[in-house]
């Protein structure tokens, strides 16, 4: 048999255990997607949370951009939050080498390019896992596909990451880098290896960071149960070490860049950790079970009999079975203690589910499985040592509130007794075994299937349940799109997918250029900003909401507003049967020139704002504009609210129970006669209306939707009611459906002349035409400007600006706004976004390589040295003859 035949026997296993593993998984999943009847093979919504929020809208965004569609580039995205940092976002979600699969479906199939693309990735796991366990040790190819598929379809998997695809990498590169270390410990594939590091950290630093820890951890323990010498050892741990560092230093130009983008990103919830109790822990290793906040640690009933039966299968060496047998409880042990699940999560508290790194001890549970099963089935005793320590853990898991007796319990014990059987039948000795280890490899593989398929289905049907859903791409979002393309016109104004939406990335969604923005590196000056200016959020800050009212469109130039109806998929309202309209404004370029920060009254950062939105919309817009008047605010039965007793400002208001229609909480006042009236009530949940309004005006609802919660994650916008009558006094009617806040000025009247003037001397003396490109914005001005010229966009850190052709310096904040200033001698303002990290990272980036390819050159270069490299000649006490054949053989060169 010559090399390449050897070559390829020996690789055909480990194919055909990879194939075997991703058909099966895709099958699995297919499968329990048709029993919950999702999505595409049924009507319900797979867009749950952060599914349906972040990440379809965000590939959907990934989509324009390779279609050349995108409005702005790699570095900024001008769609959302009004300009915001891209590249840290497209590390954070779009850098998986699968992301740009999704180029290639229809714009409209959004959601089935997301859900193929998770199917892909968790095959891939699949495959991955079961080329890397025939690496450890040799086996059966079809047990390897079985249990890689274990580790793919692990709880983690159905529970908390189909719906987080890019957590999904981290579940392929564990044993990818895992393969890593292998290589390492034998000396092979060093520049492989280090091309696999790089791109596990490039496609999701996050999960990438756990799946390092856990193989440094299998090959550590690799290297002590071996039976290297300690040379060996450390200069396998060596060359692994090197191959990561250099492989993370190649990843390091995104890896930086998301970092800083989290620096500077909003703070968000910070929760404290809080170990579960072990009953819920030994619960999420059962099938069927569904939980958000518990480690979801199911790997299938056979691969966890297989584990717990290795401490007792004799044919396994005594290291091999002590090193899993402690390996696993003391990882399981890191996740419940503080200290240690903080290492886990790169010492950041996480601020959803709380056991992001469940899927390292999934894939630990499988390869101590697959040692245990390479030595040979378990004999009777082992199996039945493991099948009382599995029934010991139903017992325990039975007092937990994550298993549903009538369900968990019985899918379980059937489990324990499919797998138990199988394994059972594979390992009976007789002549003729063929038929028992077909029905043995059948009754494995049909148990796994069908507790995987039920877990899967239902950890789809308890999420809707327990998440917020939202509808996949439809009627609603083809119209809202239509809308948005036919009344265009960026960069000479913005055009806002309006405030009702769909999902907290509408712009990225269905297009425009808004101030919604929903991602884990949503700034901390943009939140602080649009909040200080009335806006309302969700998730503490980090999914900001469009604001929409005549100042802050004035302020940010929009120039087109889509209105649509609310989603009916929410179930929040009812629809109001009117379709999606747009209304238009005269608003001021991108780029406005204000007077001079130093002839202003006070300073001009984030600090300058204080407690009212109206005084702040008038900081930004540089006129006054609103009437803030005192308000009588009463609650349902008619007597003077009583103030609030939880540290937030206002006074209490309420439902009356069983209250007739005409009970309800009011505000009244007296405003200027045909002003439009605002209400601000962030802590208000319910609605409001303007008793009597006799206009209300294009677009506008007569009834204002205010949502918030307590305690606060979400807070809600500041809403136009309608326009005040000709007597000036007011009356607005509160329907609170729980006890909500009335702050002090909550109400404010709008001048609308006041407010037209205004615009007309921003337009005079604003840009006269505006340039953008990506990260660039270049700004025509009227000669001999002076004063600040303030870009209508969020003074993110990146940005450095010029005033002609003077040097680019970091820009200056007009209330948290991009400013530069001018002193008359420039015509044109150039400022330039360049994302915070980016420069560190290339350099090291560049490093690596350097260091990659300097090691690259230097192997060629010691083998050549070493073939020319004479052999020394032992010292002799007596000079021998010339002609003594030993002194020949000595000056000759090794070959």
């Amino acid at each position: 048999m010559n090399p390449s035949t050897r070559s390829a026997a020996r690789i055909r296993p480990q194919g055909k255990a990879a194939l075997f593993a991703a058909a099966f998984t895709v099958a699995v999943l297919c499968a329990g997607d048709v029993v919950a009847r999702s999505r595409p093979f049924g009507p319900r919504t797979r867009s749950v949370n952060d599914l349906g929020n972040q990440y379809v809208p965000f590939h959907a965004h990934l989509w324009d951009l390779l279609h050349g569609r995108a409005d702005g580039g790699l570095y900024v995205n001008w769609g959302s939050g009004f300009g915001s940092s891209f590249l840290p976002d497209l590390g954070t979600y779009l850098s998986s080498p699968f992301a740009p699969l999704v180029a290639v479906f229809p714009r409209d199939e959004i959601d089935l390019a997301v859900y193929v693309v998770t199917l892909l990735k968790v095959a891939s796991a699949a495959a991955a896992t079961a080329w890397l366990l025939l690496a450890l040790r040799p086996g059966r190819w079809w047990a390897a596909g079985l249990l890689g598929s274990s580790y793919a379809l692990c709880g983690w998997t159905l529970a908390d990451a189909v719906y987080n695809p890019m957590w999904l990498d981290g579940l392929i590169f564990l044993p990818l880098l895992c393969l890593v270390g292998e290589w390492a410990r034998r000396g092979r594939r060093p520049f492989l290896g280090v091309l696999v590091v790089a791109l596990a950290w490039t496609a999701n630093f996050y999960t990438a960071y756990m799946a390092t820890l856990a193989a440094g951890l299998v090959l550590l323990l690799r290297l002590c149960v071996g039976d290297l010498t300690r040379r060996q050892r450390l200069w396998a741990a060596g060359r692994a070490a090197l191959i990561t560092v250099l492989g993370m230093g190649l990843a390091a130009p995104l890896v930086t860049v998301v970092y800083f983008g989290t620096r500077h990103a909003s703070p968000g919830r910070v929760r404290q950790f809080v170990p579960v109790p072990t009953e819920d822990l030994l619960a999420r290793l059962l099938p069927g079970t569904y939980s958000y906040g518990t480690p979801a640690v199911f790997v299938g009933t056979t691969a966890l009999l297989l584990a717990l039966a290795l401490p007792f299968h004799t044919a396994a060496p005594a290291r091999v079975r002590a090193g899993w047998t402690l390996l696993l409880p003391a990882v399981a042990l890191s996740m419940q203690w503080g200290p240690t699940h903080l290492l886990w999560h790169a010492f950041a508290t996480p601020q959803g589910s709380s056991y992001r790194q469940a899927f390292v001890l999934c894939a630990l549970l499988v390869i101590t499985a697959w040692h245990t099963l390479s030595y040979g089935v378990p004999g009777r005793r082992a199996l039945g040592a493991a099948g009382a320590l599995l029934v010991l853990v139903i017992v325990v898991a039975s007092g937990s509130e994550r298993t549903i007796r009538a369900f968990t319990l019985p899918l379980a014990l059937l489990a324990a007794v499919g797998a138990l059987g199988g394994l059972l039948l594979l390992g009976l000795k007789r002549r003729d075994s063929r038929p028992a280890v077909v029905l043995a490899v059948a009754l494995l593989v049909c148990t796994q299937f069908g507790e995987s398929a039920v877990t899967s289905a239902a950890g789809t049907r308890l999420r809707l349940g327990h998440m917020d859903d939202y509808a996949p791409w439809g009627a609603r979002q083809r119209e809202q799109a239509a809308a948005i393309a036919g009344a265009d016109g960026w960069p000479r104004y913005r055009t806002d997918p309006g405030r009702e939406q769909t999902v907290g990335n509408d712009p990225l969604l269905v297009g425009g250029q808004g101030a919604q923005y929903y991602s884990s590196l949503t700034s901390d000056v943009l939140s602080r900003t649009l909040t200080a200016l009335g806006g309302g959020w969700t998730s503490r800050g980090r999914s900001v909401q469009s604001l929409d009212t005549a100042v802050t469109d004035a302020i940010f130039s929009v120039g087109a507003r889509v209105h649509s109806p609310p989603d009916p998929h929410q179930n929040w309202f009812p629809r109001d049967g009117s379709g999606v309209t747009v209304t238009r404004r005269d608003v001021p370029p991108l780029v406005t020139v204000r007077p001079h920060p130093d002839r202003a009254d006070g300073p001009t950062d984030l600090s300058g704002f204080g407690p009212s939105p109206y005084r702040n919309q008038e900081l930004l817009l540089g006129a006054r504009v609103y009437t803030v008047p005192r308000v009588t605010v009463r609650t349902a039965a008619g007597k003077p609210p009583s103030p609030s007793d939880d540290g937030r400002p206002g006074v209490r208001v309420g439902p009356l129970p069983h209250a007739s229609a005409p009970q309800r909480p009011t505000i009244t006042g007296r405003c200027p006669a045909g002003s439009e009236l605002y209400l601000w009530a962030p802590h208000l949940s319910g609605t409001a209306r303007l008793a009597a309004a006799s206009d209300v005006g294009p677009g506008a609802a007569p009834t204002g939707r205010f949502r918030s919660d307590q305690p606060v994650t979400k807070i809600a916008a500041m809403q136009r009611l309608g326009t005040v009558g000709g007597s000036g006094r007011f009356r607005i009617e509160l329907s609170p459906n729980r006890t909500s806040l009335v702050p002090d000025g909550a109400v404010g009247c709008l001048d609308t002349a006041r407010l037209r003037t205004a615009v007309a001397g921003l337009k005079a003396t604003g840009a006269t035409s505006v340039r953008v490109d990506d990260g660039t914005v270049r700004a025509e001005l009227p000669a001999h400007s002076t004063g600040i010229a303030v870009l209508a966009a969020p003074r993110i850190s990146g940005w450095r600006c010029a005033a002609g052709n003077a040097p680019a310096l970091p820009a200056k904040s007009h209330y948290g706004l991009v400013a530069v200033p001018l002193y008359g001698s420039a015509s044109s303002v150039t400022c330039t976004f360049h994302p915070p990290g980016l420069r560190l990272g290339t350099a090291v980036g560049a490093l690596s390589l350097t260091a990659v390819l300097v090691v690259a050159a230097a192997g060629p270069l010691r083998r050549r040295r070493v073939r020319g490299r004479p052999v020394p000649v032992a010292p002799a006490t007596a000079r021998p003859s010339p002609d003594d054949p030993t002194v020949r053989e000595r000056v000759t060169t090794a070959p």
